[in-house]
């Protein structure tokens, strides 16, 4: 990675210009296509911006009310003339639902005890429809935004999601499980008030089946499913309640049905790539858009990406240049720049390219195991992505994903770029759990947390380390967040060979208390399908917790995790943190490990006040245990 094309150098002043470049979030287009509603943070604060499509520009709607940290969608109203946001306290992620007008002007619509996530608003403009764990799991609500009442739609045990309206109202179409297979999630269309349920039975019992969207005239559902390993796109006709299927050859996620009626819009993987697909519905014929090899989004959980003209709103990344918010025109495959990527001193030459890999891994890597021994695993083909800083030698980072239903891609990521800058090349692992592979590959990390997966990710460490000479073999680190912090805490007492420091940000230790812990979709979704319960598999639940082997640790380990997390509580890193000191590590950045416990954030935040903090603690002990030429972290 070069130096910016500013020509400055100081280790303090990259640092900052690289966490304040601008990122545009969760863009979705008004209901009559012209306008563009998306999170931007290019004042230095994340606000509301609203784009004029035709005219090019956009103006800052909010001051201040919207969240810091753009994780959430935001909706607009049925007349355009408003926009719903979430609103959390200090990223706890138990939301409210506000509303803010043209003018400025800021309401609470939905405020609720637990989590309010946005699903749908009613064409109507009288309802909105949200998921909220109220009452415990996360069920369907509708608000009638006249009268103010809430009403629960739906009362199941599982987590309900993908709640979507029919284009007249009537209706009702969402996911959920009511089998006693974890695997399974079906389909289900009912009354719009909740009334008259029905399991549509797409797909096999085990498989995973979810609504998309409504085609416009209310007799066609868009749907998801993987009964066939790889996730496929498919129009489910409800009046003959027959399915017609496209794709199969690459994991795909269908996206939105367009105005027509006679198209959809796919998003295919294809190794780490995202390719957007357009379907006819008749006759199946595909086409992938005109786009460079990359990452193409077309907005997350409501976002709707159909402008007026026959074009759609895309974000477009690759490993080299930042998000750019496109609009594409289905007829002449041409692509006009809405709001164009932020730079500040850099340019794409200032940032590292991604080497695409695969490795054969069985999940048993050769490098010495010191806390569980396993079973034999399938052989599989895992695929990597690795960012070479240029440093000769340079040292290494093992950056697992989070999820673990995730993956990573070749899409702009300022975390990979910043720690390039710093001097360490980056390894990123699409280990078996990992998203893009289908199905059966999914299912290979049940009842396995600790297990397989972390032997692909030591594994295609010891390939860099076998075939990259470059690589200094006695600076290794391990960082990662979410489950990849698991991943960090797992690997640095598992493998503790392998590596010589490890950052663990927000991840789980003690599986049983996040299980106690943590939101309650979270706990049936996330912990019950993988591990079962405690109480059914406490042998498991014992041996898979990093925290049962602390006394393992053989390198300096940095804890980070924010206070107001509900994901993966701070409890988490905080039994880690005993179980070391009861074993004997001293703490302190001469000492065996280093603790922070980051106030005001929650399960991470994307606020660039927060995002500086991070890099610089980050920075900071790279600094200390590794050696970069870096700035110091006492901030």
């Amino acid at each position: 990675m070069s130096d910016p094309e500013s020509g400055a150098t100081d280790p303090e002043t990259v640092l900052e210009e690289l966490a304040r470049l601008p990122t545009l979030a969760h863009p979705t287009a008004s209901p009559n296509g012209d306008e563009v509603a998306f999170y931007y943070d290019v004042s230095g604060r994340n606000e509301l911006h609203v784009l004029d499509v035709e005219s090019g520009t956009h103006e800052q709607w909010s001051d201040g009310e919207v969240p810091r940290n753009a994780r959430w969608h935001v909706e607009w109203g049925a007349d355009g003339e408003r926009v719903f946001f979430h609103l959390d306290d200090d990223g706890n992620e138990q939301n409210d639902v506000y509303a803010i007008e043209r003018d400025g002007s800021v309401e609470a619509v939905v405020e609720m005890d637990g989590q309010v996530v946005i699903q749908d608003v009613g064409r109507d403009g009288e309802a909105l429809l949200v998921g909220s764990t109220r009452d415990g799991q996360m069920n369907l609500y509708s608000h009638d935004l006249g009268s103010g009442e809430t009403a629960k739609l739906t009362d199941y045990d599982r987590a309900v999601h993908t709640g979507i309206l029919s284009p007249d109202g009537s209706q009702l179409a969402y996911t959920t499980n009511e089998t006693d297979d974890f695997d399974n999630m079906d389909v289900y269309v009912s009354d719009a008030d909740g009334s008259d349920p029905e399991n549509l039975d797409i797909g096999i019992t085990g498989a995973e089946a979810a609504p998309a969207d409504w085609g416009p005239d209310g007799d066609r559902l868009l749907v998801v499913d993987n009964s066939e390993d790889l996730s496929r796109s498919g129009v489910y006709d409800l009046a003959t309640d027959e399915v017609t299927w496209f794709g199969g050859e690459y994991e795909e996620e269908p996206q939105a049905l367009l105005p027509d009626g006679e198209r959809f819009l796919a998003v295919r993987t294809r190794e780490a790539t995202k390719v957007p697909v357009v379907y006819a519905i008749e006759s199946g014929e595909e086409r992938e858009l005109d786009l460079p090899e990359g990452v193409a989004s077309f907005g997350m959980m409501g976002g709707d990406p159909v402008l007026s003209g026959d074009r759609l709103l895309a974000l477009h990344t690759t490993p080299t240049r930042r998000p750019e918010l496109l609009a594409y025109d289905l007829d002449t495959d041409e692509t006009e720049a809405l709001v164009e990527a932020e730079y500040g001193p850099f340019s794409p030459d200032d940032f590292a390219d991604a080497e695409y890999f695969t490795i054969e891994s069985d999940g048993v890597p050769e490098t010495r195991q010191a806390a569980v021994e396993y079973d034999s695993y399938d052989t599989l083909e895992i695929g990597c992505l690795l960012y070479d800083s240029g440093e000769r030698p340079s040292p290494l980072i093992v950056n697992p994903h989070g999820g673990p239903r995730g993956m990573d891609s070749k899409s702009f990521d300022l975390y990979t770029q910043f720690l390039v800058h710093r001097g360490f090349s980056v390894l990123q692992v699409n280990y078996r759990g990992s998203t893009g592979h289908g199905r059966e590959f999914i299912r290979e990390l049940y009842d396995d947390w600790g297990g397989a997966e972390q032997g692909d990710v030591a594994s295609a460490a010891e390939h860099v380390l076998a075939t990259c000479e470059w690589v200094d073999e006695d600076r290794i680190v391990v960082f990662g967040g979410s489950y990849g912090g698991y991943s960090a805490y797992w690997q640095m007492v598992q493998y503790p060979d392998l590596y010589d420091a490890g950052v663990a940000w927000i991840g789980l230790t003690d599986l049983e208390d996040q299980y106690e812990n943590t939101m309650p979709h979270y706990r049936t979704e996330l912990m019950e399908k993988n591990m079962g319960t405690p109480a059914e598999n406490p042998e498991l639940y014992e041996e898979r917790s990093p925290i049962t082997h602390a006394d393992n640790l053989d390198a300096p380990l940095f804890i980070v995790h924010g206070v107001n997390d509900r994901r993966v509580p701070v409890s988490q890193a905080r039994l880690f943190r005993d179980a070391l000191e009861v074993a004997g590590y001293t703490e302190g950045p001469d000492g065996d490990f280093e603790y922070r416990e980051l106030g005001e954030e929650g399960h991470a935040s994307s606020d660039i006040e927060q995002k500086t903090r991070l890099f610089r603690l980050l920075d900071g002990f790279l600094d200390r245990r590794i050696g970069t030429e870096t700035v110091a972290a006492d901030d």
